[in-house]
């Protein structure tokens, strides 16, 4: 018989990590090694279901000499950072003593501390939080919990609820929050010695199989209560911060189960069992507590033996996914094989948990408002999407853009020859375990390193697309958002703060007036990439969006063109040939614009500009970029047309109308009626086209006003599965190229090179180096998070529009 030890569990949040992420750097702390330490943190007093009234920090002082406390204090920090209470502490520490610090109340509990040494006011989170212990203003000790963003080494302490707590095994510090923590019932000691004044005897176990565990309900109906069990272990995890096994009923498996029946699997939390078992193995467990942990049912340590005589598990097959939760529970923690095809429809999360969202069927999952209407359609669209959603995890609990033992460790799934794009689709080779961590996940098991992990679950295919869409005509044109081209670096700007890879470099910009590279080596990587994407759509006119506007920037003093000639000069580089050209701003530019704009650019030798360019000065455009108008006519004969460059204000901020179609949609209204009563004043009886990134769906009010001033969306007529962008695990177009009556008769194709909005985000150069896998190359894909709208235009002949 063995005893088994707690270890913590890195808790990973779900949480998308906006733009790109930024590397968590801990401020410098003591060596590991005898001193004045934090002992354990516990944040759920007087909340549902705890014993003690009060949160609480435990201090300890684990040299052989007295620790005189002036100057010291502890902060107490949300999981994200934000300072919540900074307390002096006063007295001393003797050798080997406690010293409690009493936290702020809840409203239930039962029991108050044992006498603290000092009372504090932070109301500490019962999951997730930062405890930092100070000198003179210089961190000694830090403690991160849960999903916190600082923590020491490889990752932060486990999380905890309103029952468990996070002690050190015998005061040991070795700088790791991960390793040297524990999660475990809390046991508050202040200098006098105690800890509960009046301990209550430990509940006995019961004798009980997994089914009883589990229960027939969301949770176990036996929390909190010491338990004996036995199981066949189906999947180990002795690496990646899971630290236990699943366990299964010997003999079970096989038969479909029903809503009310009990799930035969479990988790069981336990160190030793992770590091000493292996699948197969047939086990008694005595003495594990059961607990609820973030929705997966647990039993947490207890005594493990391995015995003989067990019957194996059979994996029970899921021809379909089961769609509710309670049709998901009665599985949770056994281990199952999924039939069929199921499609990615989110790969945004793997490049930082590992993670891969997948949709049952052969089709990934469509925003709502890209398919239906708003409203009542749309709520109802997306409720049968969430039915149809499963997350693929990794077999562990590592952040790949904060810890860094997983940063040196190979990205799960992911490579070049393997991209697992969305849209591409999945067969499940091998078994898995249905649990829930976060959410419903498909768990490996064991922990998927790299891309050829023999425990990988799946096979993929590789549908990248390396060629653009044939679109027909003499005149190619399209659209599209280059992701803030910037050639001024934010390593020129003053105070301008930057994510970092692994190794601490700088890479892209943190909120600075230069939205893109920080570095020259960064800048490289994203022009090469932007390079081999322009030159590799064939076009002779392109709109872009996001382009640096360089009179723009307040530190410098440069021509409006300056970025975009810099581009230009780029391409034709590549191309060896005078390839592009621009088309020059007007004279006349609107006071106050956004540091980003739209422009044109365009083949010299095979299209021609008639007249100058013009930006419509309209107040509807002031919170997002004023349209810009060009009239082009190939070279020789032919027919001319207008293109105008669009970027509509954006979904992420401004008012909410209510009607699910993002934040600012009145003002993409306005810009919309704004756009189309301009475009047809201005250019009356002309083939215009607008185009660019709208920032709306396909059937939002914006592309449905344009639609009804007589434009006709010609990517989503022609190719209505492609789709221009991709967010929150849904595929929708936000970028359009409309065409008016005139214009349609000159149209003979459309289509979406599908080169970055299914890419994950770990193959764009904002990414470069933040795992040990090198996943950079300057081809096409992930130059962008838009996929470039391309158009066929016959502009000497009629083409296939109508007359």
């Amino acid at each position: 018989m063995q005893n088994v030890p707690r270890r913590a569990v890195a808790a990973a949040s779900t949480a998308a990590l906006a733009v790109t992420g930024l590397v968590a750097l801990s401020p410098a702390v003591q060596a590991a090694g005898p001193g004045l330490v934090v002992n354990e943190v516990y944040g759920g007093g007087g909340n549902s279901g705890a014993v003690y009234t009060h949160d609480f920090v435990e201090l300890v002082n684990s040299t052989d000499a007295p620790v005189d406390l002036d100057g010291y204090a502890v902060s107490y920090y949300s999981s994200s950072g934000n300072l919540g209470n900074a307390c002096p502490l006063s007295g001393t520490v003797e050798p080997g003593a406690s010293y409690l610090i009493q936290q702020n109340p809840g409203s239930g509990g039962t029991t108050p501390l044992p006498d603290p040494d000092i009372e504090c006011g932070a109301s500490m989170s019962g999951s997730n939080g930062i405890v930092e212990l100070s000198l003179d203003g210089e961190v000694v000790d830090l403690v991160g919990y849960g999903s916190a963003t600082r923590f020491e080494g490889s990752g932060a302490a486990p999380g905890l609820s309103n029952t468990t707590s996070a002690s050190r095994s015998d005061a040991v510090d070795t700088d790791d929050n991960a390793a040297d923590f524990t999660r475990g019932e809390p046991t508050p000691t202040g200098s006098g010695g105690g800890t509960d004044p009046e301990p209550e005897p430990d509940p006995e176990p019961v004798d009980t199989t997994i089914a009883q565990i589990q229960g027939t309900g969301a949770t176990s109906p036996l929390e909190g209560q010491p338990v004996n069990t036995s199981g066949v272990v189906t999947a180990a995890y002795p690496t990646g911060g899971f630290n236990g096994v699943y366990l299964q009923t010997a003999g079970s498996g096989g038969a479909a189960k029903a809503p009310g029946d009990a799930s035969d699997g479990v988790f069981l939390y336990s160190s030793w069992a992770a590091d000493n078992l292996e699948i197969g193995d047939c086990v008694e467990v005595e003495d594990g507590e059961v607990v609820e942990y973030n929705g997966l049912t647990e039993i947490s340590g207890g005594f493990v033996t391995v015995v003989d005589g067990c019957e194996a598990v059979v994996p029970t097959v899921l021809s379909s996914l089961p769609a509710t939760d309670a049709e998901k529970e009665v599985y949770e923690g056994m281990l199952v094989q999924p039939e069929g095809t199921y499609t990615i429809t989110n790969n945004y999360q793997l490049n930082q948990y590992g993670q891969l969202g997948l949709a049952v069927g052969d089709e990934p999952l469509y925003q709502a408002t890209d398919q239906v209407l708003p409203g009542p359609e749309a709520e109802a669209y997306q409720a049968a999407n969430q039915e149809k959603y499963i997350t693929l995890d990794d077999g562990s609990s590592w952040d790949y853009v904060r810890n860094s033992t997983a940063q040196d460790s190979p990205l799960p799934y992911l490579s070049a020859q393997e991209p697992h794009r969305t849209g591409s689709q999945v067969t499940f080779e091998q078994p898995v375990v249905l649990d829930y961590r976060f959410q419903w996940n498909y768990q490996p098991v064991g922990q998927v390193v790299g891309s050829d992990s023999p425990v990988d679950p799946i096979s993929s295919e590789n549908d990248r697309e390396y060629a653009a869409p044939e679109v027909g005509g003499n005149i190619q044109i399209g659209a599209f958002n280059v992701l803030n081209y910037f050639s001024d670096l934010g390593q020129d700007e003053e105070d301008c703060d930057f994510f970092a890879d692994r190794f601490g470099n700088p890479v892209a910009t943190d909120f600075c007036e230069v939205r893109g590279a920080w570095s020259e080596q960064a800048f490289a990587d994203q022009q090469a990439k932007l390079v081999t994407a322009i030159n590799g759509t064939d076009a002779e006119v392109l709109a872009l969006m996001e382009i640096e506007n360089s009179a723009a920037l307040s530190y410098v003093d440069h021509p409006r063109d300056k970025a975009l000639a810099d581009l230009v000069a780029a391409l034709n580089a590549e191309a060896g040939e005078q390839r592009w050209a621009y088309a020059p701003s007007p004279t006349v530019t609107p006071p106050n614009e956004d540091v980003i704009r739209t422009a044109f650019i365009y083949d010299p030798d095979q299209v021609q500009l008639l007249g100058p360019s013009m930006i419509q000065l309209d107040d509807a455009f002031a919170n997002a970029r004023y349209p810009l108008a060009q009239k082009f006519k190939a070279t020789g004969t032919g027919k001319p047309f207008v293109a105008v460059a669009n970027h509509f204000k954006s979904k992420g901020s401004g008012e909410d109308d209510g009607t699910g179609q993002g934040n600012a949609n009145p003002s993409r209204i306005a810009q919309a009626e704004a756009l189309t009563a301009w475009s047809e004043e201005m250019f009356e009886d002309e083939a215009i086209f607008l185009m660019g990134d709208f920032n709306a769906y396909s059937r939002e009010d914006p592309v449905r006003i344009i639609e009804d001033a007589g434009y006709t969306n010609l990517a989503r007529a022609d190719e209505p599965d492609s789709m221009t962008y991709q967010f929150s695990g849904r595929l929708g177009s936000l970028d359009h190229v409309f065409a008016n009556e005139k214009a349609q008769r000159l149209v003979t194709g459309a289509g979406v090179w599908d080169i970055n909005a299914d890419e994950s985000i770990a193959f764009q150069y904002s990414r470069r180096n933040y795992n040990v896998v090198d996943f950079h190359s300057d081809d096409q894909f992930a130059s962008s998070d838009h996929d470039p709208v391309l158009v066929g235009l016959d502009t000497g002949n009629r083409g296939k529009g109508k007359n």
